[in-house]
Formats: structure tokens, sequence, C-alpha cells
């Protein structure tokens, strides 16, 4: 399959053209948010908070990295996806109100979410688990960081400037889940098996 090469900041058509199955390579800026960024993002407006760039067309890495930091600058060690599900409660809110085109971790998200994405243009995009320092290593800089201090490390917002990230597009604009149609392929072989 020949990869999609995608730069951010993304276009609301170029999002919906994306089909459940899709490989992408994603080249560009991306941001990492975990519980605390979207604790913080939720129930307010993108004037209400401060954050070192808008988010509009970015994409979102539910991701807590280990970074290492350098005379000039930060090295990110380890970038691996942390599982998206936790984000479900805030993840709706955050597609509709920052504009955010993608979303990157493991395990896919609920379907307030899907819905979300359906309306504001969004897609879920899984990445490798178990795959950390690679994944590290198309991480070609950190551009800022936002609340280390407060956050933590991990838990804190930071900007990475990605080369040819990989992903797949789990969870596409038109309402499609690859999450959803295993889990309900997965029910109807187990209730088979038990001939319910």
């Amino acid at each position: 399959m020949e990869p999609k090469r995608i730069k951010t900041p993304i276009d609301e058509d170029t999002v919906r053209g994306l089909t459940v199955g899709d490989f992408v390579l994603l080249s560009g800026r991306v941001v990492t948010g975990r519980d605390r960024v979207h604790k913080y993002l939720y129930k307010k407006s993108p004037e209400q908070v401060e954050l070192p760039l808008e988010l509009e067309g970015l994409v979102l890495y539910h991701c807590g990295p280990i970074v290492r930091k350098l005379k000039d600058g930060f090295e990110i060690v380890s970038a691996g996806p942390t599982t998206s599900i936790r984000m479900e409660i805030y993840e709706p809110w955050v597609i509709k109100n920052y504009g955010i085109r993608g979303i990157i971790g493991k395990g896919g998200m609920g379907m307030e979410t899907l819905k979300a994405m359906k309306e504001a243009g969004c897609v879920y995009m899984h990445t490798i688990s178990g795959a950390a320092a690679y994944l590290a290593k198309r991480i070609k800089r950190v551009v800022d960081v936002w609340n280390e201090e407060e956050f933590g490390m991990t838990e804190a917002l930071w900007v990475l400037e990605v080369e040819e990230f990989p992903v797949i597009i789990t969870m596409d604009a038109k309402g499609n889940s690859l999450h959803d149609s295993v889990l309900k392929q997965t029910e109807q072989q187990y209730r088979g098996l038990l001939n319910l």
C-alpha cells in the first residue's frame, strides 16, 4: 500500500478525503496532550487558554514523551502512544472547539469522539505500540514546551516537528471506525461460539 504523505497544518478537505485503512506518513507540527492538557482545554474557548501556538489544523498526539534536556534545547528519547480512551470525556469538546484535525494514539476512541470527528472534520490515527524509540526518531526537533513545571514532563504539552511519522487511519470523518467494526465482528464470533 502506497502511503499518503500529509503535512500539518491539515485542512478540512484533506481530512475528509481520508478513509479507514489509509496509511499516512505525517510531517510538520504535532502537539502532545494527555490527561492534564485535556482537562485544561476542556470547557474553555481558545481565547481563554494560554498556549504557545494555535491548535487549528494540527494533530494532537496522546503521548507522554521521555525527554532529555540538552544545553540548547531538548531531545525526545521515547515517544510511544498512550491509550486514547482515557481522553474520551474531553476529546469531542477539544475537536469541536480547537479545530484539531487529527488524533494520534492507540486503541481508538468512543462513539462521542467519532461523532465529533464526523461533525468537525477530524480523524483518528493509530500508530505503532511498543515502538517508542523508533517513533522518537521520527521527531526531528522540539519546537516548544508548555507547562512542564506544573504538569511534569510526560503531561506537558510538547510542540514537536515530525517527519514521515507513520500512522494508519482507524476512525475517519465519514463516521467509520475500524475499532467498532472489529468489536462487532468479535462479539458476533463470540456469540456464535456460545450458540447464542
